[in-house]
């Protein structure tokens, strides 16, 4: 009997806080790549018609949409999050990850990225002040742009 081939990779996107250029940049990769992307968030998201792009909606507590990511993420697949425990776990799972700024999240990365995050919560836990997220640029779209457009060659190549 021959087992049956892995389904196609497909990206999910943490849709909650990810910049509506990523989401435009995702949009047209889905199109012309024909690769499915599916935005998950707690709340209702607009989406072009496609028939590679979804948004699915969940219900529930804080991190019901990093959980939803979480269970349906697998080999070969592309998760974008900012969110560094969420990127932990599809790693853990065999997906890739990438943060909308285009920083890639590894296996050789991402206990330090969890280690500082825990730090700065700390921190910020006892009331020091740590600053907001650094101004999303032009040259962060361009990051992320190349980051994704690896993921499709790599995805391409083992099609």
């Amino acid at each position: 009997m021959t087992a049956a081939p892995p389904p196609p990779a497909q990206i999910w996107v943490d849709a909650d806080a990810c910049p509506v250029p990523i989401k435009d940049i995702l949009f047209r990769a889905a199109e012309r790549a024909k690769v499915p992307v599916t935005l998950i968030a707690n709340q209702w998201l607009r989406t072009p018609p496609s028939r590679f792009i979804r948004a699915l909606q969940v219900q529930g507590g804080f991190d019901a949409a990093d959980d939803a990511i979480a269970e349906r993420a697998g080999p070969g697949d592309l998760v974008v999050t900012q969110d560094i425990p969420l990127a932990s776990r599809v790693l853990a799972r065999g997906a890739e990850a990438i943060n909308p700024r285009g920083e890639r999240f590894t296996p050789d990365n991402i206990a330090e990225r969890l280690s500082v995050r825990n730090f700065m919560e700390d921190l910020r836990g006892a009331g020091v002040q740590t600053g907001g997220p650094a101004v999303f640029h032009a040259r962060d779209r361009q990051a992320f742009a190349n980051q994704l457009d690896r993921w499709l060659a790599d995805s391409a190549r083992h099609l």
